[in-house]
């Protein structure tokens, strides 16, 4: 996939009440940007770091700009807008990119399911010989010395998504938790517990259960290092569950 309109470049000045971002043009505007992102950033947010906005024409959205990707390192590459990973998930599975859930013929999105009143990204049915599979996407950013870490702060509501997904395992149908990788350092995926610990103990407890973790890699840069202008998702990266 690729973003709609081409990207604004500028320099981060803030972000603060979670939803917002102050930005400096190149011609030294400051503008108020949507920040779609409810996680910690941790690491995706330095001062005066390079941004990308994404521009809107419509008239009735109350910020024209929304913060998209940012370059957290000297030529590295995440992307921070939330709203993306579950379209990126889909149009690989679609694209026949992961090859984990090829043959399902339906997918939908937001469906509810699950005893805790969850709704599911992607549900995937219609296939010749699996069960229908019931696939959770996270977004993950937090990169340290290689590896990213999933989540970024303390999650009830991913805590939440497990027990679901471990339940659906359970009824006899597949769940998956896909991470979308979109930051440009991250070789492997594992769960943070430095920052979480609840949440990776359930995760381990969710995939004994059978629940199963798959993790793939957004193109986010062109050979030049710059953002390519692309999301979609190429490669399929390791998970590690190791303490």
């Amino acid at each position: 996939m690729k973003f709609p309109d081409a990207l604004v470049e500028g320099r981060l000045i803030r972000r603060y009440k979670r939803f917002l971002a102050d930005v400096r043009l190149p011609d030294g505007t400051e503008v108020t940007a949507h920040c779609p992102n409810t996680g910690s950033m941790l690491g995706c947010q330095p001062d005066d770091a390079r941004v990308w906005l994404s521009p809107s024409n419509n008239p009735k959205r109350k910020l024209k700009y929304t913060w998209e990707l940012v370059e957290p390192l000297p030529g590295v590459l995440a992307c921070v807008n939330t709203a993306r990973p579950n379209a990126q998930a889909r149009m690989a599975i679609e694209a026949g990119v992961v090859t984990e859930l090829e043959g399902y013929r339906q997918c939908r999105a937001e469906v509810r399911y699950g005893a805790e009143n969850s709704r599911i990204d992607l549900l995937l049915s219609g296939h010749d010989s699996q069960p229908d599979a019931w696939v959770e996407v996270k977004n993950v950013t937090l990169a340290e010395g290689g590896e990213g870490f999933f989540p970024d702060a303390v999650t009830e509501r991913g805590q939440k998504h497990l027990r679901e997904l471990t339940a659906q395992v359970v009824g006899g149908d597949r769940a998956v938790l896909f991470f979308v990788v979109n930051h440009t350092a991250i070789e492997q995926v594992r769960p943070a517990d430095h920052i979480d610990p609840r949440y990776g103990q359930l995760l381990r407890e969710a995939c004994e259960a059978g629940v199963e973790v798959i993790a793939y890699r957004a193109a986010l840069a062109g050979d030049d290092g710059e953002p390519s202008g692309h999301l979609t998702l190429v490669d399929s990266v390791p998970v590690s569950l190791e303490p």
